[in-house]
């Protein structure tokens, strides 16, 4: 068992973590879904050993097969993540849609992962639109005070 994000995980503890059976992520090994980056396995009864981020990409897989997306669909979507994309799944946010997955980069665009990392449309962050507002608020009062302070 791990104490940090920086040693490995073995196979029950990234069953526990992620909420999956032992079956799924031994099916999902054997199919390269997610492959342990630590310790592969070597034949019947070796070891795998799993990197965070393999515990977090069984984690996304596990949160897509939830949301009803089917097993080949999150399939995608991973592959998706991990080639065209090269994204870091931690500063990532998954939006699920009745059409299928979409992923939220933080900068803000979207993209349709099961259309090959397609863009969808950007979004505008709200708490930006709201700071930016409070910021052209105090400039505007600022102003206005310098104004009256000098027709007085």
């Amino acid at each position: 068992m791990a104490n940090s994000l920086t040693s490995g995980f073995s196979g029950p503890t990234v069953c526990r973590l992620a909420g999956v059976t032992y079956r799924q992520l031994d099916y999902w090994a054997r199919t390269s879904l997610v492959t342990p980056s630590i310790t592969a396995a070597h034949g019947s009864g070796s070891k795998r050993e799993y990197s965070y981020s393999d515990v977090l990409e069984v984690k996304v897989i596990k949160s897509l097969l939830n949301s009803g997306i089917s097993l080949s669909r999150a399939r995608q979507a991973v592959e998706c993540l991990r080639s065209a994309l090269g994204v870091d799944l931690a500063s990532s946010s998954l939006v699920m849609s009745d059409a299928g997955s979409v992923l939220a980069h933080d900068d803000g665009d979207l993209v349709d992962l099961l259309r090959g990392g397609q863009g969808v449309f950007n979004i505008v962050p709200l708490a930006n639109v709201v700071a930016e507002l409070s910021t052209t608020i105090q400039k505007e009062q600022l102003l206005t005070s310098e104004r009256e302070h000098r027709s007085a």
